[in-house]
């Protein structure tokens, strides 16, 4: 667990559109927030690891066997929401981070883990 101290607010949950992303700036890091259907919070980086720019935020919201996915707009690469691993290609991933709501607040923590590929061979 992440001490309160590093839990940063981004937003209110009302702000989020369900099904869409939004960008932030979360602990220095470049950060897509989505909020699913079932008004599920997650952050994972926002730079596609295969041309590094930062678009995932505009990625399309899904689910692939059972797994909250956010899909590249940009080459389609699909990345699971909930540890940034992409399903795609088992050796890239992007951050994934904590997040957690209170009191209506979106609150963004840590990383989920350490990711040791974070772009393509």
């Amino acid at each position: 667990m992440v001490p309160s101290e590093e839990w940063l607010p981004v937003c209110r949950l009302v702000e989020l559109e369900v099904g869409l992303g939004a960008s932030a700036l979360v602990h220095g890091h470049a950060t897509a927030i989505f909020r699913a259907a079932d008004d599920r919070v997650y952050a994972v980086g926002n730079t596609d690891p295969f041309d590094r720019t930062a678009v995932l935020a505009r990625g399309i919201l899904g689910v692939r066997d059972g797994v909250p996915v956010v899909g590249s707009p940009r080459h389609r690469h699909v990345f699971d929401l909930r540890t940034g691993r992409c399903l795609d290609d088992e050796h890239v991933a992007v951050p994934a981070y904590e997040v957690r709501v209170a009191d209506g607040v979106v609150l963004v923590g840590g990383r989920v883990r350490d990711r040791k590929a974070t772009s393509p061979a």
